[in-house]
């Protein structure tokens, strides 16, 4: 029996024979309920990194504010000035959607589905930031100096909707603010061993010190810095699953080892997951192979996916806050670039981590790879230690990057949208930061005490992921109608949003009731009722609102949401042709064009065109690994540069403030050029009298010298 145990060369550290000789066991799971590395380490990553970061990036903003001149005001706290270039604003956009999901779950539907779960977790993830670029130069359009987007909701349906869409965006909110510690806290905990609890409460301690002192310019500059550290992890592990590890290294390695999984006869001790499964033939899949986009369980999840997303982004604030915050010409640019540059996170790193651990034959609970365990296992068993702390590292950093959106997109709901609006609407700018960064503390606070209720309560990663679209997509068209159809009315408004949650929830449970006869937390995950449940809550949201429209139109001309006013008047450096409305006019026939045309590109096309091939031969497994190779390093290299060459310029002042004091005169030679402008203009008169002050103080100074 020892020669063919472990079964097909895999490697025997996860397999020994029976005590009688008969049996070839598997190791019941990978992690055994061991952590890998020491405390001190998951302690050293989560305060470590937490100090650094609230020191260097509120270091960054003070170095802004010293020498690029930015006024630290309210209303530049949450919107940044209205100025924040292409690069930027995609790094920021490729950050606060890389969520612990985005790292873990993807793996976690490769395990599952095979080469089917990274691209519809891609692809089904991509589309909704390409097509919001649409809804971000319509708020630039229609409604120039909003805050969030339930000021314009308020200014367009008034006071009843305005409730309505203020409860379902915190709900967003709450939801991704849960996704992102349940990920964060589950790995931490597994990989060191610190305490689940603990952790729900340290990670976002840094992220709440440099929002607390720069806000959402804070939340920029540190998301370009994780976004960096993310996609440097990325490129390492991708190249180091498919061209330099020993133990893979090549996709022709990687292929025999997937077809060898999938086999009848491959031995299988730990439990099977109902709807997807880490060895033995894929139920659903096209000839139970991990290598065909043909699989119903990976299809079924791309649906849920993208509904689910649709409502993640279009009702999340943080989406619209960045939108606000972006320059008018790099508003559709930036989204459209950040969503391209995100497709690679998921697909390339879940191609290669996911795949890997199913090639390395890693003995992965179902339990394990629905609290995100399928890369740590994957980086541990290729590179040891090494691995999980880069896992951690990269994780940590997607954590807390997209949590520090979230805190702005929460601070700037309740200052803006209850405390101006319903407290106190004459409410000066100083009152209106130190609100502000009241919230951020107090949501901050409430993360940690989230994540702990949540933990207590058995939720997973996985099961949150797919019911966030229940809950909240049923307030995605209403939105949409809201900036892109004059006839949509409150009244649809309100009823489509709470009673297609209402409809989903129903459709939800009662699917779970009828197929599995006990209605719990494991019932209620899987992928039939979640299906139902996500598309009625979207579909009969967007219906009761197009129909109530239809039957009383509201014919709206956008004059109320122009007429949102800002706090604190900025000083305008932007040029006027920056707002001229044929020019956003264009704007947004560019992005209907690219948005719509890689949509349909990325979810029709490329899964129709791989369905002649049905299961993968390895040349087009090659195909598909080079893909995965290049679209994840093109798209790091470009979203690491962008940012950098944009800003060269500011870069070079700050550098020169620092080191000389050339920045210094500069800003004097300025002052005394607008004092010499402001003398010319004036009567002759005065210019005398100005003159006979100046010569009066110096023979004043004169005689006291003498």
């Amino acid at each position: 029996m020892a020669s063919t145990c472990p079964p097909f060369g895999f490697s025997a550290k996860y397999y020994k024979v029976s005590e009688d000789g008969g049996e070839c066991l598997r190791q019941s799971s990978f992690f055994q309920g061991k952590p890998v590395l020491n405390q001190g380490v998951g302690y050293s990553v989560i305060l470590g990194f937490g100090v650094f970061f609230a020191v260097f990036t509120s270091f960054l903003v003070w170095l802004e504010k010293r020498y690029v001149g930015s006024r630290h005001t309210s209303e530049w706290f949450n919107t940044a000035g209205r100025n924040v270039k292409t690069g930027l604003i995609a790094s920021a956009i490729v950050s606060q959607w890389t969520w612990a999901a985005t790292i873990l779950q993807s793996s976690n539907v490769a395990w599952e589905y095979g080469i089917s779960g990274p691209f519809w977790y891609a692809s089904g993830a991509t589309i909704q930031v390409l097509l919001f670029g649409i809804m971000a130069i319509e708020i630039k359009r229609k409604a120039p100096h909003a805050h969030t987007i339930c000021e314009i909701v308020k200014a367009r349906w008034g006071t009843a909707a305005h409730v309505v869409f203020l409860i379902f965006c915190l709900l967003t909110n709450v939801i991704v603010t849960a996704m992102l510690l349940l990920g964060g806290s589950a790995v931490v905990n597994a990989l060191t061993g610190v305490n689940i609890y603990s952790a729900s409460f340290l990670i976002p301690l840094g992220v709440i010190v440099y929002t607390l002192a720069g806000g959402l310019k804070a939340t920029f500059l540190a998301s370009y810095i994780h976004s960096v550290i993310v996609h440097v992890v990325l490129v390492i592990f991708v190249y180091l699953v498919y061209t330099a590890s020993s133990e893979l290294g090549s996709p022709k390695v990687i292929y025999a080892r997937l077809v060898e999984v999938a086999s009848k006869s491959r031995v299988c001790q730990e439990p099977i997951s109902h709807e997807g499964q880490s060895c033995g033939p894929v139920n659903g899949n096209y000839k139970g192979s991990y290598l065909t986009l043909l699989s119903s369980g990976g299809l079924v999840f791309g649906i849920i996916n993208i509904v689910g997303n649709f409502g993640t982004v279009f009702v999340d604030n943080g989406y619209w806050v960045s939108a606000i915050a972006a320059r008018p010409s790099s508003t559709h640019k930036g989204y459209l670039l950040g969503g391209l540059v995100w497709f690679a996170v998921p697909f390339s790193l879940a191609t290669s981590l996911g795949l890997g651990a199913l090639a390395l034959d890693l003995p992965i609970t179902e339990s394990e790879a629905s609290h995100g365990l399928v890369p740590p296992a994957t980086a541990i068993a290729l590179m040891g230690k090494g691995g999980s702390i880069l896992l951690l590292t990269m994780l940590f950093m997607a954590v807390t990057s997209a949590g520090s959106s979230e805190l702005i997109a929460v601070s700037s709901l309740c200052t803006y949208d209850i405390y101006r609006t319903y407290i106190n609407q004459n409410a000066s700018g100083n009152k209106i930061l130190k609100v502000s960064r009241i919230f951020v503390l107090g949501f901050g606070c409430f993360m940690g005490i989230l994540a702990v209720i949540l933990n207590k309560a058995g939720v997973s990663l996985g099961w949150m992921y797919l019911a966030m679209g229940v809950l909240v997509g049923s307030a995605v068209l209403p939105i949409a109608f809201m900036l892109l159809w004059s006839k949509a009315n409150a009244i649809g408004a309100i009823l489509g949003t709470i009673i297609g949650c209402v409809l989903g929830i129903i459709t939800w449970l009662s699917v779970t009731a009828i197929e599995y006869k006990n209605v719990n937390l494991d019932t209620t995950g899987r992928n039939a009722p979640m299906l139902a449940g996500n598309l009625v809550s979207i579909l009969t949201g967007g219906a009761i609102h197009a129909v109530c429209s239809l039957l009383s139109p509201q014919n709206y001309d956008w004059e109320t949401t122009k007429r949102i006013t800002v706090v604190e008047k900025e000083k305008d450096e932007l040029p006027i042709e920056e707002f001229k409305e044929e020019k956003l006019t264009k704007a947004k026939a560019w992005i209907i064009k690219w948005g719509v045309g890689f949509t349909v590109v990325i979810v029709i096309l490329w899964p129709l065109l791989t369905l002649p091939a049905g299961e993968f031969g390895l040349g087009y497994f090659t195909f598909w690994a080079v893909i995965a190779i290049a679209w994840g390093t093109i798209g790091s290299a470009v979203i690491i540069a962008l940012p950098l060459l944009e800003s060269w310029e500011i870069i070079q002042s700050v550098f020169l403030g620092m080191f000389t004091n050339d920045r210094l005169m500069e800003k004097v030679e300025e002052i005394n050029r607008k004092l010499n402008t402001i003398i010319m203009a004036m009567p002759d008169a005065q210019k005398l009298h100005l003159l006979d002050k100046e010569k009066a103080k110096k023979d004043e100074a004169s005689e006291h010298l003498a």
